[in-house]
């Protein structure tokens, strides 16, 4: 019997991928591309020096991780995102900036995760506005759940930081169901709940529309206890 296929918390549609982006993936992947292999990655060998992390799952266009990047040379960063839009995207910007401290590999975030990534190699992860899979029936496709968030914790160093971020209220709920459930978590919110939207994260266009549509923002924070 095969063996079951995971739930995917995606669908890759057939979006329009721009010439510019094309030739980004194909003249800029091989500064700012990982190939994802299945086998763990040395994040010291792959940004040639120990340094602060920062990893952002889903980054869409690429505006917030491109914008930390830029701001912040003595931090690396890592990326993943499935769509080759952003992808292509986010090239751009890096190619253009000339940044020595971004990587982006193009694959599912679970998968990356738990095959390539060590324990411990974060000191923040980033998730802004994961697809909230509106229905109820296919609320098993969401990434944001009790196995998810243990995982994030175990890629996070001792007082790493955890942000998240949606527009979508049913969604934050669960996420804040979850993120303080994790015994190895520690919520940032005073009151233990929601927290101001951080000063460095840039308005996504998902944001721009959630607004449009009279969607509220839900940003949660987490840190991970330990020595």
């Amino acid at each position: 019997m095969n063996a079951r296929r995971p739930i995917r918390s995606f669908v890759l549609r057939a979006g329009r991928v721009t010439a510019a982006q094309e030739r980004a993936l194909s003249e800029l992947w091989p500064a700012y591309g990982l190939n994802f292999g299945g086998t763990g990655l040395d994040l010291d060998e792959v940004f040639g020096r120990s340094a602060p992390r920062c990893l952002e799952i889903g980054f869409g266009a690429g505006e917030v991780i491109g914008s930390l990047a830029e701001a912040n040379p003595h931090i690396d960063y890592l990326g993943v995102e499935v769509h080759r839009s952003g992808v292509g995207r986010l090239l751009l910007h890096a190619g253009q900036a000339k940044l020595a401290n971004l990587r982006v590999i193009c694959h599912d975030a679970v998968e990356v995760l738990a095959t390539a990534i060590p324990d411990g190699s974060f000191d923040s992860i980033l998730i802004f506005f994961p697809d909230p899979w509106h229905k109820k029936r296919h609320h098993k496709r969401r990434l944001i759940d009790a196995h998810f968030v243990e995982t994030l914790a175990d890629k996070l160093r001792p007082h790493g930081v955890l942000r998240l971020a949606t527009d979508w209220q049913a969604y934050a709920e669960q996420m804040l169901h979850v993120c303080n459930a994790c015994v190895r978590l520690r919520t940032l919110s005073t009151d233990g709940t929601y927290v101001p939207r951080p000063e460095f994260r840039p308005p996504t266009r998902f944001e721009r529309r959630g607004a449009r549509l009279g969607h509220g923002v839900w940003d949660l924070a987490y840190e991970k206890l330990g020595s």
